[in-house]
């Protein structure tokens, strides 16, 4: 190998070098923004009908002293789901939801073939009226767009489709 060729070959390495150590900076820096929120970006990133939408009317909190959030509405449902005996993780329903809905509990799918049936799927986990009323759970709103009522509904049906909320990763 030539002076030339070393030289080169030399500056590429540590060009990459270099680069993988950005990319990876830059990952961390974005992960950390990310993670870390203040109070008022966090009140940004509420959906706008989180002060309109109530788990259960409690106070300034949802249901049972659950924070009336995404957050909230999710360990409020897994507190339910676990005395109903109804399989499903923080993190399986948060993937569904913000896959489904984006977080807002007021979403509403008007394309989709049950849209073109009359019976739009609605709410945190996109779920049609005829599903929620044979998988509501006892305790919960009989009310489709309730945060919790929606999600331990959906929850219900996926148990009993997939084995658990866990193993949907597509629309179900």
């Amino acid at each position: 190998m030539t002076t030339n060729t070393q030289t080169r070959t030399s500056r590429i390495a540590r060009f990459r070098a270099m680069s993988v150590a950005g990319i990876a900076t830059l990952g961390a820096a974005a992960a950390a923004l990310t993670l870390t929120s203040t109070s008022a970006q966090a009140a940004e990133k509420a959906p706008a009908s989180a002060s309109v939408v109530r788990a259960s009317v409690d106070g300034a909190q949802g249901g049972r002293g659950y924070a009336n959030n995404l957050d909230g509405w999710i360990k409020e449902s897994l507190a339910i789901m676990k005395a109903k005996g109804i399989p499903g993780t923080y993190e399986g329903l948060h993937r569904n939801i913000m896959r489904e809905s984006s977080g807002n509990p007021n979403a509403q799918n008007n394309w989709d073939v049950n849209a073109r049936n009359g019976i739009p799927s609605k709410g945190l986990l996109q779920v049609i009226q005829p599903t929620f009323n044979a998988y509501h759970v006892a305790g919960t709103a009989h009310d489709l767009t309730n945060p919790v009522a929606n999600i331990t509904a959906a929850a219900n049906y996926a148990a009993h489709r997939y084995g658990s909320i866990d193993n949907v990763n597509s629309a179900y």
